[in-house]
């Protein structure tokens, strides 16, 4: 079969993008979770068309849409979507119609194609995302179940707090996780203590 050229590198049928496109080993979107990267490098890319595809949206639309999948745990930065946007554009995946001072991002027939013969990567990463805000929601006692809703104000902000800061130091350097996760054993087993 005809294979895919994006400029960069020729794939086969059915083969995930290279470097700068999607799939690809390695993660060079800068963002990252407690267990490392949250999307390999591409993945937001596949993800971002394929929100797209469901229906014409704009870069906030597409944090939002997946913070809500991670059940509030990840959201990619601005700074890692609206160059996704940009390159998607630029490869003609999609359009950018001006809508005020925002951008409606809109898939063409090529994104539509690309996203076609990459559905069942788009369709894994997604049910990791769903999968990963599960795991979250069961932790956190965010789960529906009666935990969730009897955390007081206060605390629920100092754990976010302490979430948000162990999320971006593992971001500044993943080879620090071993030390973060016995950081949090240890305060886990004061609050035992408490």
């Amino acid at each position: 079969m005809e294979g895919i050229d994006n400029g960069l590198r020729r794939c086969g049928s059915g083969c995930r993008w290279g470097r700068r496109g999607f799939g690809g080993r390695g993660a060079g979107n800068g963002e990252t979770t407690r267990a490392g990267r949250m999307l390999a490098q591409g993945d937001l890319k596949l993800i971002a068309l394929a929100l797209i595809a469901e229906q014409p949206r704009h870069g906030y639309d597409i944090i939002k849409v997946i913070e809500e999948k991670t059940a509030g745990w990840y959201a990619p930065s601005p700074g890692v979507v609206y160059p996704t946007l940009t390159y998607l554009e630029e490869m003609g995946h999609v359009v950018a119609q001006p809508e005020g001072a925002k951008k409606l991002y809109v898939i063409t027939d090529d994104g539509r194609d690309q996203l076609a013969a990459n559905r069942v990567l788009a369709d894994a990463v997604f049910e990791r995302l769903a999968s990963f805000g599960e795991m979250m929601r069961q932790q956190t006692g965010n789960g529906g179940g009666a935990e969730g809703g009897d955390v007081p104000p206060l605390l629920r902000a100092a754990l976010d707090n302490l979430r948000d800061v162990a999320i971006r130091q593992i971001a500044k350097d993943a080879d620090n996780e071993a030390e973060l996760v016995a950081i949090l054993a240890r305060a886990a087993g004061e609050l035992r203590k408490v």
